[in-house]
């Protein structure tokens, strides 16, 4: 994936399983979120409706009943085509085994893909595969239930499938593919299931992506969110507009919630892409819908002018991200569900979480050393960078050879290496890594692991817990080792009850005479290890606050310590996304001020040294306001813009001469950019 994105040229929309149904509440499916599907694709309608797009692909599952029950089919259909008649964009359909039949498998719930329903669909909908061109871009539809199926319609779409990618490449056109059963889901070698494809056209469809380097393949099917990466293919597997399939639920470390139908009402996980074809590649941006629906004959009146987030490829800002505490590349197993799946565990992995950070904007990930020794995690890094994001390792104690040589083959995937110890030890680790810092390009920042002595001076109190960092009153730890050389900067903790804004003044104040930066831990917790933090607006705030001091301090980085919450165990506390991965306020805070305040590219900090603010370039004053009186002093009154971070609204206000707003803010936390 090229670093520079350059202009994006189009975007377009991607929707997968509608299901929609024979009637506008009445479906032949038992659970309760189906009733719905109708007036949710209507919403989804509407919601593109709002956007400049060059062409909507619909990945297939378009209506719930099976052409085994025509006439049912033949109904849903018509309520189908009714609702994307006032889509405003044009709007290409893929067959999927809700409108064709499944793939050829004798152990199929339903009836398989067959001549008689392909010529249902080819009446109902049109053509079953095709290619769309536009703009440089070659859009292959197929459809992959008669893959493997030996019928003539397959031998057909292989022949022109194989014949048209090779004139797109030699056209030099880009390919972007669509079809409606994923591939693979974890592995290109992975068994057969009911939610991928078979061999041997598995492995015939990939030779042809990586022989003619197709830019990126869609799939739905399986109502979730999965990103892989084969050869340069960047491969997506969508969520679900309808409902969510509940057998991946044992993806969590989490029982499902009362009223969710085991997972299925999952209602967060549920919309469609947008995908932004630029110059030099594409991102993939995840539009939540929450299961939103309009009634027949409304229409949506959601509010438009809001923030425009960034991708972590487009973000300017690499100095602020999350450290990923729980284990977000493993691969688990999913049981047998009973239902489309009976005969083996599948092995997947829980994408949602790199899907809430992708949402962010947030470049960053703070990440274990064993990330790089388990095979599977270092390649699962390496298909995540592609993505924008860059990492920061940590590890304790002077690194043996095996860890040199991990970080040494790591070049260009880490760029910055925290290592902790006890104070003696920092000479020996500073002297052990430096050629392969030099030989990798990696910074090395250090942190010391804080005595018993240390906290119990520092608090009165002492806990069997570890605690490492630097305080702004180390000033001779911090000149020792400046004097070690070879050293980018310094971790320092910042603790629950200690602000981002202030730690950083204070860190920046005692490492800068040194030539040092430094490395803010900024802990969402306070106080003892039983005790818990589940107030969301105070972590909201608090994260504002610490995304707020990287767009300020080019010499500083921060890392907020979790992503995920923490229910159990020491130190229980939330974080940006909960147990589902679904998004908590902060997400929202987080997402915003990143869009926000990327408009403003570069920033110095505010004089203000207990209020947050930042001068723009052109030297405005930019402030996170709280509420209308913890804001700065106000020489003139002013008007700008307002932008409400819990929702990303953003509106034209007034600010008297009180600080106070016209109209008044709408929630506890927002950014104020006044006019020139």
């Amino acid at each position: 994936m090229p670093k520079t994105l350059g202009r994006e040229l189009f975007k377009y929309a991607v929707v997968a399983d509608t299901h929609v149904n024979y009637s506008e509440t009445e479906c032949n499916s038992e659970f309760e979120i189906n009733k719905r599907a109708n007036a949710r694709l209507r919403h989804v309608v509407q919601d593109l409706n709002k956007q400049d797009l060059a062409l909507v692909v619909h990945l297939g599952d378009i209506v719930h009943p099976v052409p085994a029950v025509p006439d049912l089919y033949t109904q849903a259909a018509k309520c189908f085509h009714e609702q994307v008649a006032e889509l405003r964009h044009p709007l290409y359909l893929v067959p999927g085994n809700h409108d064709i039949g499944d793939k050829p498998i004798s152990w199929s719930p339903g009836a398989v893909a067959c001549d008689e329903y392909i010529a249902l669909w080819t009446k109902t909908f049109g053509v079953n595969y095709q290619s769309i061109e536009s703009q440089g871009c070659r859009f292959f539809i197929i459809d992959s239930q008669i893959l493997n199926s030996g019928l003539v319609a397959e031998a057909e779409q292989k022949a022109w499938l194989e014949a048209e990618m090779a004139n797109a490449s030699e056209s030099g056109q880009r390919i972007f593919v669509h079809m409606h059963y994923p591939l693979f889901l974890t592995t290109p070698d992975e068994d057969e299931h009911f939610d991928n494809i078979a061999e041997p056209g598995r492995s015939w469809l990939l030779g042809l992506m990586e022989r003619y380097e197709a830019e990126a393949q869609f799939s739905g099917h399986v109502h979730n969110f999965w990103y892989n990466r084969f050869s340069v293919t960047d491969c997506y597997a969508l969520p679900s507009t309808a409902f969510v399939r509940q057998d991946y639920s044992e993806m969590y470390r989490a029982t499902p919630l009362p009223g969710t139908e085991g997972g299925r009402s999952d209602l967060a996980k549920l919309g469609y892409f947008l995908v932004h074809v630029h110059e030099n590649g594409h991102f993939c941006q995840w539009v939540r819908t929450f299961g939103g629906f309009t009634e027949l004959g409304a229409t949506d009146d959601e509010p438009t002018n809001k923030v425009t987030p960034l991708h972590p490829l487009q973000n300017p800002n690499t100095r602020f991200g999350f450290d990923m505490r729980q284990n977000w590349l493993e691969i688990v197993e999913i049981p047998p569900s009973g239902s489309l799946d009976e005969f083996d565990r599948k092995r997947i992995r829980n994408d949602y979480a790199l899907m809430a950070l992708i949402e962010t904007g947030v470049k960053r990930v703070r990440i274990p050393v064993s990330d790089l020794f388990d095979p599977g995690h270092r390649k699962r890094l390496d298909d995540c960078a592609c993505q924008g994001f860059q990492f920061t390792l940590f590890s304790f104690g002077v690194p043996d050879q095996r860890l040199l040589d991990a970080v040494s083959a790591a070049k260009g995937l880490i760029d910055i290496w925290e290592i902790c110890d006890i104070t003696e030890n920092l000479p020996e680790v500073v002297m052990t890594t430096r050629e392969t810092l030099k030989r990798a390009g990696v910074a090395l920042y250090l942190s010391r692991i804080r005595t018993k002595e240390d906290q119990e001076k520092a608090s009165g109190t002492y806990h069997h817990m570890i605690v490492h960092g630097y305080t702004s009153e180390d000033t001779d730890h911090i000149a020792r080792v400046a004097e070690l050389g070879g050293v980018e900067g310094l971790v320092f903790r910042t603790e629950g009850l200690m602000s981002p804004w202030q730690t950083a003044r204070a860190a920046i104040n005692v490492c800068q005479p040194h030539g040092l930066k430094a490395s803010l831990h900024v802990r969402m917790t306070i106080g003892a290890p039983g005790l818990k933090q589940t107030d969301d607006d105070w972590a909201a705030a608090r994260v504002a606050e610490a995304l707020a001091v990287t767009w300020a301090y080019e010499d500083v980085h921060v890392y907020v310590d979790t992503f995920a919450d923490v229910d159990r165990g020491y130190y229980r506390r939330h974080g940006i996304v909960d147990r589902f991965y679904n998004p908590r306020p902060a997400f929202n805070i987080v997402r915003n001020l990143v869009g926000a305040l990327a408009q403003g590219h570069t920033y110095l900090p505010g004089e203000d040294e207990v209020n947050v603010s930042l001068i723009d370039a052109l030297g405005r004053c930019v402030e996170l306001v709280r509420d209308e009186t913890s804001s700065t002093t106000i020489i003139d009154a002013k008007t700008g813009v307002l932008t409400d971070l819990y929702t990303g609204q953003q509106s034209m206000a007034a600010r008297g001469r009180d600080s106070s707003f016209t109209p008044a803010l709408s929630s506890g936390l927002s950014l104020w950019i006044p006019n020139n």
